[in-house]
């Protein structure tokens, strides 16, 4: 038997290692094989000596920056176009780029494209790949541009489409919330603060509360998506060019709502990745706030709700357990969101004007909190949409709490009695009530009167959850009523059919 075990575990120790090494050999960046290698675009004649083979590896950004690749052809067709509108390209030049650059683009998108740490970025990758095309017209696209202002409306293309990606999820996901809420119209919750329960609220109001989180980081997604809309192209190293350009030109063939006015603050802007970086973590933090409430709603003290089996995992030993592992991760990857935030924010709190290479290292963080983002949000459509209130569990202990007790306060306010008179003696009535481990409702009229001889059996027209809920009559409040308003409005609001 131990002969056994120790072949398998040798075995197993065989598998990973190669299993570990297929995956280290799949991140690191593919060696060129077209030709001689390229010297690093960055150096030009005035140096007289090679770079270090150990600094092409510590500043290469391929291996992260390639997923830039469409917006780089996109936004260089539209710079070659507009250099042969203002006469510095030739019509067919101009031609022979794009053509080349689609072309560019179709083998990286077949997974045909080869990489080399030398030539650092994606940018460089695809210009010398188009130098290796069409030599010395590939040569002339560079003109009136720099890396700096490349590599700035990439990025602001590329951030332009992953907003617009988030949106769609934020409202897929509140698309979730509402259609719940017919489904749980009938359902009443018990609303917490401080974790103790405090006032019965619909659960539809829950739901719609949800969407109101949400629509707010819609809306500054969408604020946040004006200022990145704006074309770096043109501005070139820190100065502008002399090449007699049309950036206004660029800036409609991209879809740009404007352009950026000063060149020295667009080599060095990066407000527009912090700015989206705080949108995505606040998104996070909402997420968070809803996957932890449901992690314990789907515990057996509150046993509320049950989450979709699908998305949840089991126990290595405990064959009984149904753990909510994905809203545990999407809260804890929270986390990271958070850090990527705090990393952008270190990363640009010192640098002088204008552009300096720490700049590079904006990039992963700001993927990483996009695919983050994403990934929870595309999980969290489902989980809303499956999820199961436990109706009869939560109705046997709604009457749990006192949660009446604010209603009957402003009864007695509506009667004439002052708020703090009334908030007074609603607590010495709970007291009692509390130590017979009745509900507001079991008392008789004498016990009120015993504390109050104003009292009558009247007040018994506000007592229990579902009078209470029904007493309610402030606009936004969880009343029957409002909630249904506030329902058609979101469904109107979401392009969703009424029902």
């Amino acid at each position: 038997m131990g002969t056994s075990v120790g072949s398998s575990l040798t075995a197993c120790s065989k598998l990973f290692s190669l299993q570990r090494l297929a995956q280290i050999v799949r991140a690191q960046v593919v060696v060129e094989t077209r030709g001689t290698p390229v010297a690093s675009p960055s150096r030009s004649g005035v140096f007289d000596q090679a770079t270090d083979h150990r600094v092409d590896r510590f500043t290469e950004s391929v291996s992260f920056d390639r997923r830039l690749y469409a917006q780089d052809i996109r936004g260089s067709i539209a710079h070659a176009e507009m250099l042969a509108k203002v006469g510095v390209l030739e019509a067919d030049e101009c031609q022979q780029i794009v053509m080349a650059l689609q072309d560019i683009g179709g083998q990286i998108r077949a997974d045909e494209f080869s990489y080399s740490e030398q030539l650092e970025d994606i940018h460089m990758h695809i210009e010398q790949a188009l130098i290796d095309q069409l030599g010395d017209v590939g040569r002339k696209l560079h003109t009136g541009r720099s890396r700096n202002d490349q590599v700035s409306t990439d990025l602001r293309l590329w951030v332009r489409d992953a907003i617009d990606r988030v949106d769609q999820r934020l409202c897929a996901l509140q698309k979730a919330f509402v259609s719940r809420c017919e489904q749980d119209a009938d359902v009443i919750l018990p609303a917490y603060t401080h974790l103790q329960r405090a006032q019965p609220v619909l659960a539809s109001h829950y739901w719609l509360a949800y969407c109101e989180k949400f629509d707010r980081d819609r809306s500054r997604l969408i604020d946040c998506r004006k200022r990145v809309n704006r074309c770096s192209l043109g501005t070139a190293a820190v100065a502008g060019t002399t090449i007699p350009i049309d950036r206004w030109d660029v800036a409609e063939r991209l879809d740009f709502d404007g352009i950026v006015s000063n060149s020295l603050d667009s080599s060095s802007d990066r407000d527009f990745v912090i700015e989206t970086a705080f949108v995505l973590t606040l998104i996070a933090e909402h997420l968070s706030t809803w996957a932890d409430e449901w992690i314990l709603w789907s515990t057996v003290e509150f046993d509320f709700i049950q989450i979709p089996q699908e998305f949840c995992t089991g126990s290595s030993i405990m064959p009984q357990k149904i753990n909510p592992d994905v809203l545990e991760l999407t809260r804890g990857k929270t986390g990271r969101v958070i850090g990527n935030l705090q990393t952008l924010l270190t990363l640009v709190k010192g640098l002088p004007l204008a552009y300096n290479r720490d700049l590079q290292e904006d990039k992963p963080p700001l993927f990483d909190s996009f695919d983050t983002v994403e990934i929870c949000l595309e999980l969290a459509q489902p989980i809303v949409e499956g999820a199961r209130l436990k109706r009869e569990s939560i109705a046997a202990g709604l009457e749990n709490g006192y949660l009446d007790a604010t209603t009957l306060m402003e009864f007695l306010v509506k009667r004439g009695m002052p708020h703090r008179s009334a908030h007074h003696l609603v607590g010495q009535i709970v007291a009692v009530a509390r130590n017979r481990n009745a509900r507001l409702s079991d008392l008789d009229v004498g016990d009120f009167q015993e504390l109050n001889s104003d009292l009558d059996e009247s007040i018994f027209e506000v007592l229990g959850v579902q009078n209470s809920v029904n007493a309610f009559l402030s606009e936004g409040s969880t009343a029957p009523g409002q909630v249904a308003v506030q329902l058609t409005q979101w469904k109107q609001k979401l392009g969703m059919e009424a029902s």
